[in-house]
């Protein structure tokens, strides 16, 4: 199957599905190169506050890309417990405390929630990479009796799922998606399905990190990385200087809540998840259309909402030409050209692989929260084949932010697109 929309609009036999009041989120957690927290994560973006720099986790200096999103003021031992450090790779420590983050923004006590009412289902790329590393130089260079037990699990790309529902008792459904950059919105939509089938809470998103040198290595082969050395200079989407993207580290998880169970503890809600859906591409070489417009539509018809009523879209947003291109038409194709803000936050943080589409939904629910849209760092001017109204600078629409569309692809023909939109 090449596309899916959850809960369609209307069926192919012309029934409307059962009403299903939309999930909503009530809590969010960040962690992120430009800010840790997501009140500061945010304050930063605002200002249009870049954490894009040299590579300083290791010796990039013999390496044609040499710039990151790191996470530079993370201190592990004050967000995870002192058992928990030896068994967990970096991007594992993020993930619990950006989940630890969202429960609390929530207002939610696990514990008090039926034995199997929650779960958790995450994105991952590639899993723990650094963890991955360090095992294996100490197979090469020690012998086996030198690798850690925990090395069987903390690699693993379904472990932030699994340590997440450990350290919190989340005992119901949970799973993971590999979708690479699109797996943010896939996981959050795999999340709203349970939802809907009677699941109460999933704390749900993704949070990645591959800087290490053998993670350096796989970024390198896929040949996206810009050689750039000038942060300001690098990550350049729909500009005509676009030369690649900047990887980074870091994303956002979300509690995503059923709206009655919400409303019954009188909780505060950021918005609703109101339509996604998926599509994939046609193989390279077959002569087949990208389908990320198809992605798009399919989103707002789950949503029941017209392309009219969008009043933002957070895009992909690759950095390289013809695939900007290529967004920009799709973008076009279904506003106008120019007729609909686009905005591309990630410019502040590098593309975050797993975490990338995740925080992008974290930004577009605080955009509709605030009423303004975040500002595309760095680039000052948008090539004339990319037909979109690049946003800038924060800006603040005469009329209200009610409906924002977040785009998003994943390396090897993935396409996803979430709908999100203010509380009813």
């Amino acid at each position: 199957m090449t596309a899916y929309a959850t809960e369609p609009a209307v069926r192919p036999d012309g029934d409307r599905p059962a009403a299903h009041a939309a999930p909503v989120v009530t809590g969010i957690g960040v962690t992120a190169p430009n800010g840790l927290g997501t009140e500061t994560w945010w304050a930063a973006v605002l200002r249009g506050e870049s954490g894009i720099g040299p590579v300083t986790r290791f010796d990039a200096t013999r390496y044609p890309a040499k710039l990151a999103g790191e996470i530079r003021d993370f201190e592990p031992e004050k967000h995870v417990p002192s058992r928990l450090l030896p068994q967990t790779d970096h991007m594992t420590r993020l993930a619990l405390a950006a989940a630890d983050e969202a429960l609390a923004d929530a207002g939610v006590d696990p514990a008090r929630l039926p034995e199997y009412a929650a779960g958790v289902v995450t994105a991952a790329s590639a899993g723990g990479f650094e963890f991955g590393q360090r095992e294996l130089q100490a197979l090469w260079s020690k012998g086996g009796q030198y690798v850690s037990a925990y090395q069987s699990f903390a690699w693993f790309y379904a472990v932030n799922t699994g340590q997440i529902s450990i350290r919190h008792g989340l005992r119901g459904p949970s799973g993971v998606l590999v979708t690479e950059q699109a797996g943010g919105l896939d996981a959050v939509a795999q999340a709203r399905r349970r939802i809907r089938r009677g699941v109460r809470l999933l704390v749900t998103g993704g949070v990645d990190s591959a800087l290490c040198p053998w993670g350096w290595a796989a970024h390198l082969a896929g040949g996206e990385l810009t050689s750039v050395t000038d942060p300001a200079r690098a990550y350049l989407p729909f500009s005509a200087d676009a030369s690649g993207h900047v990887a980074g580290e870091g994303g956002a998880l979300l509690v995503l809540e059923d709206a009655d169970a919400a409303a019954a503890r009188g909780a505060r809600v950021y918005g609703t998840v109101a339509g996604c859906a998926a599509t994939f591409d046609p193989p390279p070489g077959s002569g087949g259309a990208p389908r990320l417009r198809d992605a798009a539509e399919l989103a707002l018809r789950d949503a029941g909402v017209s392309p009219a009523e969008v009043d933002v879209v957070f895009a992909d947003a690759a950095g390289r030409r013809a695939a900007d291109r290529a967004e920009a038409e799709a973008v076009a194709g279904l506003f106008g050209a120019g007729g609909v803000p686009v905005t591309a936050p990630k410019t502040m943080t590098g593309r975050l692989a797993a975490g990338g589409a995740a925080l992008d939904l974290a930004a577009a629910l605080l955009s509709l929260r605030d009423q303004v849209i975040p500002p595309t760092a760095h680039v000052t001017d948008v090539a004339p084949d990319c037909p979109v109204d690049l946003v800038t600078a924060p800006r603040r629409p005469d009329t209200p932010l009610r409906t924002a569309l977040v785009l998003a692809r994943g390396r090897g023909g993935f396409n996803s697109a979430a709908v999100v939109r203010t509380p009813a």
